[in-house]
């Protein structure tokens, strides 16, 4: 199976680095943010070769993976897999994430 492009919105990428400043800050270090967005990646990664290993989600094609609290949102078609959101898992909040 041809593994797909992986191609990142700009919101996504942005809730990722988001995320990962959140963590430097947090423990003041780099080390686990490092391993996070190794495992992002990684996730990624198995997604562009196995794009329906996510679980589907109430909106059309749109699938999910998780990495610890984290929950990141694609689409994907023949060629690409399109990274939507990430979105952490601990928030509250009522609007859709992607």
């Amino acid at each position: 199976m041809a593994r797909r492009k992986i191609v990142w919105t700009k919101s996504a990428n942005q809730d990722r680095l988001e995320i990962l400043s959140y963590w430097i800050e947090r423990n003041s270090s780099k080390t686990y943010s490092l391993r996070l967005n190794k495992m992002i990646k990684e996730s990624i990664k198995i997604a562009a070769h196995y794009p329906e290993s996510g679980r589907k989600t109430d909106e059309g094609s749109t699938r999910v993976k998780i990495v610890r609290d984290y929950l990141i949102f694609y689409d994907f078609n023949p060629k690409e897999i399109i990274v939507l959101s990430i979105w952490d898992a601990n928030r509250n909040d009522q609007i859709k994430p992607y």
